[in-house]
């Protein structure tokens, strides 16, 4: 039976940001996740925003934590080596009901904190950037963007490397406590299996699914409602035009329409739309909401062609609500000792990337007070990333393929993947090896042909390094097997 003195349950930003935090003290630290790889929920499926605060109310914990975490990013992405850019954002408008809204959020962001806004003409919006819509914006200099999956990914694995232990592919099913011990019994289902976990202590970082945790640890069970919105990729011919972040003036609830954004990788994303689901994971792409989302999209990116489109996604904010009045309500981080020994954290969706750490480090000052851990002695906050060949330069590619003749091998042709990464990516720290858990951590297939080409060449070295046939590669989920027998 496995023991932790802390089993975190859930391994999206927030769970890992919770588990690298923990991981400079000495506890035994272990992470629940139901999927095969960190980052699977709405952790990887967003705009990939750097938030800077103006649209939450003042004092609110989605207000603190958003100007908090925005303003440490460049330190916390130097140490995990994740790519980020301080793009600034603009936050157009095209009517008087526009201005006055970003009048009245532009106040707000001041009580809360951000540095810089500023009410533009066109002007000034050309000079910034003249593919962007609107007739005058709300220019926001400390917005930025990142890779919300290479972000997550990068705090699991710095985690881990601080001695983390995280078991993909387990499910929580039940909790109980034994009065006696103190100790916490998990049921879990992994790789088909019943097996149980013991842990004095719980944080509950499930996402979607947190308030079934919140529930199986004895709180009540917070409604939540799931506001879906999809999105389009657009690929980098379309990339060259976008140098900043474009949204519409938000609404009267600081709610924001459909919006364009600059991948750090070149493409464009333009979306979401809202409307809210009732299935936990409804990730399917629809035509009416594509249709909408293009004719949206004209208005922030006037340059926006459906000859650009090379894929689409849906994500889903599941948002906690006040089911008599509807009111959408602040993130929730509550311990009690009602509850000894837990830390519950419910409703954390956008701007959730933005807020990870310093929700992070709330939850575990927690655990901290009561426990009076020794710091770990070893804790590093640095991990590197894995070098991508396509950002080098011509000498530093030469040198690469002289000291390892896997970089000589393209896998990837549309993001210039060579083997030498795909192979430190089937080697990460967390044991991922799933398509996709290379595919994010590479790029690989993530450009204009999807994998046509290399897709079957990452399965190929996946089957040769892991040991495994065929039939037991998969895409992303535990049954998602991609062949049940030889190919060519």
């Amino acid at each position: 039976m496995d023991m932790f003195d802390v089993v975190i349950i859930g391994a999206g930003v927030v769970g890992s940001a919770v588990a690298r935090e923990l991981s400079r003290y000495n506890f035994s630290i272990g992470v629940l996740e139901k999927e095969l790889d960190v980052a699977c929920g709405n952790s990887s499926r967003n705009t990939g925003m750097l938030h800077a605060g103006f649209t939450y109310k003042p004092g609110s914990l989605k207000a603190l934590c958003a100007v908090e975490g925005n303003r440490e990013f460049d330190r916390v992405a130097e140490e995990l080596d994740v790519p980020f850019h301080r793009t600034g954002k603009l936050v157009v408008g095209f009517t008087e009901q526009d201005r006055k809204n970003l009048l009245k959020y532009k106040e707000i962001g001041e009580r809360n904190g951000v540095e810089g806004m500023e009410i533009i003409g066109k002007d000034k919006m050309n000079q910034i950037d003249p593919n962007a819509g609107g007739e005058f914006a709300m220019y926001v200099p400390s917005s930025g963007i990142l890779d919300p999956m290479q972000y997550t990914i990068a705090l699991a694995e710095n985690a881990c490397l601080n001695g983390v232990r995280f078991l993909l592919g387990c499910q929580a099913v039940s909790i109980d406590r034994d009065k006696e011990s103190g100790f916490y019994s998990i049921g879990t289902e992994h790789h088909g299996e019943r097996k149980e976990i013991r842990s004095r202590w719980i944080v509950n970082c499930a996402g979607m699914y947190a308030s079934e945790i919140s529930q199986m640890l004895g709180y009540p069970y917070y409604p939540v409602k799931g506001f879906k919105g999809e999105y389009y990729v657009l690929d980098k011919k379309a990339g060259k035009y976008l140098s900043i972040p474009v949204y519409p003036a938000p609404n009267d609830r600081g709610g924001f329409a459909t919006h364009a954004t600059p991948t750090m990788d070149g493409n464009v994303l333009v979306g979401p739309d809202s409307y809210i689901t009732e299935d936990r994971e409804d990730y399917k792409a629809t035509k009416e909401h594509m249709d909408g989302l293009f004719e949206d999209g004209k208005k922030m990116f006037p340059q926006m062609k459906r000859e650009y489109f090379i894929r689409n996604f849906a994500g889903i904010r599941w948002k906690r609500y006040d089911p008599d009045t509807g009111e959408i309500l602040d993130f929730l981080l509550e311990a009690d000792e009602d509850h000894p020994c837990t830390v519950n954290l419910v409703g954390i969706e956008s701007p959730g990337v933005t807020c990870a750490l310093p929700l992070a480090r709330r939850a575990v000052s927690i655990i901290v007070q009561k426990e009076h851990p020794e710091p770990n002695q070893q804790f590093t906050p640095f991990r590197k990333g894995i070098r991508r060949f396509y950002e080098m330069t011509l000498e530093q590619k030469g040198k690469a393929i002289e000291e390892n003749g896997d970089f000589g091998e393209i896998v990837c042709r549309c993001e210039s993947v060579t083997k030498a990464e795909i192979l430190e990516a089937i080697h990460n720290p967390l044991g991922v090896h799933t398509v996709t858990g290379i595919k994010n951590r590479t790029r690989a297939s993530m450009g204009r042909c999807q994998g046509g080409y290399c897709e079957t060449r990452i399965t190929a070295l996946i089957e040769k390094e892991c040991g495994v046939l065929e039939t037991q590669v998969r895409y992303n989920k535990e049954h998602s097997y991609i062949f049940t027998g030889k190919v060519r």
